[in-house]
């Protein structure tokens, strides 16, 4: 008897987790001390001293793509989530589109976040004198140096996830207690100690120099947004489901109040071309600029701490989504094998950290840190809007009956998520446009808007390509309207519980 590819019953993951362990991956997955050291200073770079007021406009359609995921779980529990979800409620190709450019994004984050690192790593070097290691002098800005040490903290933190998803949630727990003790103590007092005087100005949108800076900055910020869903991707491993809805609402209103005050805090700090000009070291610039050593490189020593968790966070829930994609065969069965040790997806844990090393070798043809930051970011932020939108208008159809039963039910359930899908469908395309009018030839550099729109639309249609593969030659089930999806999961409901 020659053994089946795929199992007949899929193998269940093991629930084990609280709403604190969820909290615990969101967040770290979110990586707020990363946002802020890095993404507050990639930001400032085209929306200027307004950081506070992009943050507080990104975070409107992010709370209304939160509230559409809270809901999709109530009534449906899935670690595929979104790709389960558009695919049952919009359609199958969409659905696998929103899972793949996960996967893919996801990716391309855990390469970038490789680097930072190791430059977060460098940078402790070189604060604690070691400046040369035999010949090679240590440059924190070198993606070949800062990818080399991050790569090996890839392996070690994918082999602790495959260990346990509850081992991992507690070493992210006890990182994120020390970065958000530096962070909440450096941030707390740069607002009250910092040399530039505060302004009501730094929150008026209005002020944003220009169209294309408002929309880049956007997406620039739901990227920093963007990790509140691995919440969802554990839920099948949570003790009660709806904990998953509250670990990601609660991480992700945690995170508001986090970028707010360490926008206010840097602003107050820095001037904006310190803020614009720094990169990947702004967190240690601004840890420098508020105390001696060794004081100062406390935040230094948050941002890889931060950067570690946000390693083993990104390879956690991919490994999930990948396991719900492989149980409905539009993915190989490698990625559905559980670890009869360990409950874990532990293969496709393995492959995923795997990947994310290849594609950081890949991105050394970039060769400044900075550069790689930017390019990274814009192409991720594009992809994570397409995905969050399409998540949304699957909630609208899923629950617009509501609008005929209970108007207000139906506004929170229907015509929020609608708005928020179209926001950011409406800014990706914008921004897209803009990078297309910005150049006139291709080039592989951070600051060419051909390559900049050329990434994401790669990432979105190798979806097509994938989904055609699944649909033609694995013949899964999932496109027969979504049939396939997950046999165990909850009947569809129309309503929410």
């Amino acid at each position: 008897m020659t053994e089946q590819p795929y199992p007949a019953d899929p193998p269940e993951l093991r629930r084990s987790l609280s709403v604190l362990d969820g909290v615990a991956v969101a967040a770290s997955s979110t990586a707020a001390t990363t946002s802020i050291g890095i993404g507050l200073g990639v930001t400032a770079g085209v929306v200027g001293l307004h950081l506070p007021a992009i943050m507080l406009l990104a975070f409107l359609p992010v709370l209304g793509i939160a509230g559409a995921y809270s809901r999709l779980n109530r009534v449906e529990p899935n670690a595929g989530n979104g790709y389960v979800w558009v695919g049952r409620s919009l359609n199958p190709w969409l659905g696998f589109t929103v899972g793949w450019v996960n996967i893919v994004a996801t990716v391309a984050f855990l390469a970038y976040t490789t680097a930072v690192t190791g430059s977060a790593m460098l940078q402790l070097a070189g604060e604690a004198g070691l400046h040369r290691v035999g010949s090679l002098a240590l440059d924190a800005g070198s993606t070949a140096q800062t990818t080399a040490v991050g790569i090996v903290v890839l392996v070690a933190v994918t082999l602790t996830a495959v260990t346990g998803i509850r081992t991992a949630a507690r070493l992210q727990t006890g990182l994120l207690v020390f970065e958000y003790v530096v962070l909440l103590g450096f941030c707390g007092y740069g607002i009250v100690a910092g040399p530039h005087p505060f302004s009501l100005s730094w929150f008026d949108p209005f002020a944003i120099p220009s169209a294309s800076a408002l929309a880049q900055g956007l997406l620039l910020s739901v990227f920093c947004y963007w990790g509140f869903e691995a919440a969802f991707s554990v839920n099948e491993e949570v003790r009660d489901p709806r904990d998953a809805s509250r670990a990601g609402l609660i991480t992700l209103v945690t995170m508001l109040g986090l970028f707010l005050l360490g926008s206010v805090a840097f602003q107050r700090v820095l001037s904006e071309r310190e803020l614009a000009g720094h990169g990947a070291e702004g967190l240690a610039f601004f840890g420098d600029r508020l105390a001696a050593q060794p004081w100062a490189a406390l935040p230094l020593v948050a941002l890889m701490f931060s950067a570690v968790a946000s390693l083993q966070a990104g390879v956690i829930p991919t490994a999930r989504g990948m396991f719900a994609m492989s149980r409905d065969r539009t993915l190989g069965p490698v990625w559905s094998r559980v670890s009869t040790r360990y409950g874990t997806p532990a293969a496709g844990t393995l492959l995923i950290g795997a990947l994310a090393t290849v594609v950081a070798a890949l991105a050394l043809v970039i060769p400044r840190l900075a550069d790689m930051i930017m390019a990274t970011v814009n192409a991720v932020g594009i992809v994570v809007a397409v995905s969050y939108a399409l998540t949304a208008l699957a909630a609208a159809a899923r629950f617009r009956s509501l609008l005929r039963k209970d108007w207000r039910q139906g506004v929170r359930a229907v015509v929020l998520p609608a708005l928020s899908a179209l926001a950011l469908l409406g800014l990706g395309g914008y921004l897209g446009w803009s990078f297309y009018t910005s150049a006139d030839h291709f080039e592989v550099s951070a600051d060419n808007g051909w390559f900049l729109l050329t990434t994401p639309l790669v990432m979105i249609a190798s979806g097509f390509v994938a989904a055609a593969w699944a649909k033609y030659v694995r013949r899964s089930p999932y496109f027969r309207t979504g049939e396939g999806t997950d046999a165990d999961a909850p009947q569809l409901l129309t309503t929410p519980n």
